[in-house]
C-alpha cells in the first residue's frame, strides 16, 4: 500500500506553480524564444508506466547523442540528464531561423515504487530512450492465500 506524504505533495504543487510562473515569462527574458509556451515544456518530454514487476520510462531525446545522456538512479528517483549541443553554422552560410533548443538538461522523476539498482536496462532508438527498471523484491504485490476454516 502507498502512503501519503503531505510535504512531498506540498513540493510537487510548489514545483507547477513554479513552473507555471516560468511558463508566463517570469524568470527569464521575455521575446527570447519563438513560440515560448511549448519551450517552457520540461525536457526531456517523458511517459513512464508499470506492471507487476517493472517500471518503464520512454524519453524523448532527439538529436542527442546517447553517449552525451547521464542516467542515474536513487531509491526511487530517475535522473535523466545531458547535453544537446548547439546548432553549427557552416562558412557562407545565412541562417533564417534556428528554433531546436540546445544546451543542459536535467530531468528527475520521482517513480512510484523502489527500484533494484542491479536490473536497470536502457536503449536508444530513433531519438527515444527506453529505460526498464525492475521493482525492488518488497515493492512488488505478494499473493496472500486465504485458507477456509
Amino acid at each position: 500500500m502507498a502512503t501519503w506524504d503531505v510535504f512531498k505533495e506540498l513540493d510537487n504543487l510548489r514545483r507547477e506553480i513554479d513552473e507555471a510562473f516560468r511558463g508566463a515569462g517570469y524568470n527569464r527574458p521575455f521575446g527570447t524564444t519563438f513560440l515560448s509556451p511549448v519551450t517552457t515544456r520540461r525536457f526531456p518530454m517523458v511517459n513512464f508506466s508499470e506492471d507487476e514487476g517493472h517500471v518503464y520510462v520512454e524519453a524523448l531525446v532527439p538529436g542527442v547523442d546517447p553517449k552525451d545522456v547521464d542516467l542515474t538512479v536513487l531509491r526511487n528517483t530517475i535522473t535523466i540528464g545531458g547535453e544537446r549541443k548547439p546548432f553549427v553554422e557552416n562558412d557562407g552560410q545565412i541562417v533564417h531561423r534556428s528554433e531546436l533548443g540546445s544546451g543542459k538538461f536535467s530531468r528527475t522523476l520521482e517513480l512510484p515504487v523502489d527500484i533494484n539498482p542491479e536490473k536497470i536496462s536502457a536503449q536508444c532508438k530513433d531519438g527515444i530512450m527506453q529505460i526498464t527498471l525492475a521493482k525492488a523484491e518488497h515493492a512488488k504485490p505478494k499473493r496472500i492465500e486465504i485458507k477456509l476454516s
